[in-house]
């Protein structure tokens, strides 16, 4: 067996057991004080903004409620360093817990005091857990009713504009999971996003391998693939291909990254979320190993195809590292200039 079909042999078992790595799930209560504003912004299908609470003079949480999925989300919140003028807004979204653990930017990462001194509106959602952050076709029975491009692209944006005064200039980023989403959110509103990052995400999800990663992680939770894009000739599994709709990329900066998942500088006992703990390295090493070299491959072949259509995009492909929070914050920070740039900041 080659050392692709291994990996991906071994994926099922990843998929399943990176819990131990990524985080388990967990709740958490914020002491903040509730403002109601009194004019709520809202979206043509009636979508609005239900409340916003103030952590701090910077960070906010946002709900927002979704018709489309006829319940409130929650958006979390880092306003720009200077809000005399109106500011762009990254959308920064979580992996495949969808922020419903503590595998979160917020949690994980320095996002908060990485974005203290930039004028961008940092807006997370929380929510869509193993969901792709896509639309799907029927409800599910343990993950419900997901409604996500509808919401990301056409009900969030002008309540997120009104509620922070934002300028109407957008950016997308995610990992792993939403490294897919991101790329499938772009295509969907091509006019919606200046700039997209896609970190170790697989991009396809209409062949063999792709539907298989798409299937491990949405099963993870107890989801039914066929709920979201139908049985495996259903055309939506094509509709909703990155690397089969690239060309709907084409005038959006794209900034792709990806590792071998070979032992890299955060494989180390000193390393981000390991502190010490051998167990932890020993996950990272070889769950996250194993996964980021199957993205890898899917990664290559989304490059392959935008090199094919003449679609730039700056690339990050690292000859080691795994998948794992170390690394996705380094792409943050390494993709922000070519997304600042994007959005003028």
């Amino acid at each position: 067996m080659s050392a692709i079909g291994h990996c991906r042999a071994l994926l099922a078992v990843a998929v399943i057991a990176s819990s131990a790595m990524f985080g388990q799930m967990a709740t958490a209560s914020a002491d903040v004080w509730r403002a109601l504003p009194a004019d709520k912004p809202a979206s043509a299908d009636g979508s609005a903004l239900d409340h916003i609470e103030e952590i701090n003079d910077r960070q906010l949480n946002m709900f927002v409620y979704s018709a489309a999925m006829e319940k409130v989300i929650l958006l979390e919140v880092i306003r720009p360093a200077d809000t005399s003028v109106p500011r762009p807004t990254l959308y920064l979204l979580n992996g495949a817990g969808g922020g419903e653990d503590s595998a979160t930017w917020q949690a994980r990462t320095d996002v908060v005091s990485f974005f203290a001194d930039k004028n961008v509106n940092v807006v997370t959602p929380v929510g869509g857990a193993y969901s792709y952050y896509t639309d799907w076709e029927k409800p599910d029975p343990v993950l419900g009713v997901n409604k996500w491009t509808t919401f990301l692209t056409e009900e969030l944006p002008p309540i997120v504009d009104a509620a922070l005064g934002a300028n109407g200039e957008n950016a997308i980023a995610g990992l792993s999971m939403s490294g897919t989403s991101v790329l499938s959110l772009a295509e969907a509103a091509p006019s919606l996003y200046r700039a997209v990052g896609a970190f170790s995400g697989c991009a396809q999800t209409s062949t063999k391998p792709g539907r298989d990663y798409v299937t491990f992680v949405v099963s993870f939770r107890g989801g039914d693939v066929e709920n979201m894009w139908g049985p495996p000739d259903d055309p939506a599994w094509v509709a909703n291909d990155p690397v089969v709709n690239a060309e709907k990329l084409r005038g959006i900066d794209l900034y792709i990254s990806n590792a071998t998942g070979l032992p890299g500088i955060h494989e180390n006992l000193n390393g981000p979320d390991i502190n010490g703990d051998v167990g932890v390295l020993a996950n990272q090493v070889i769950i996250g190993g194993i996964i980021e070299a199957g993205t890898n491959e899917c990664t290559h072949q989304l490059a392959d195809r935008l090199n094919a259509l003449g679609i730039p995009a700056t690339y990050d492909f690292r000859p080691t590292g795994t998948h794992s929070w170390g690394y996705w914050q380094d792409d943050l920070h390494n993709s922000w200039p070519m997304i600042a740039g994007s959005l003028g900041v």
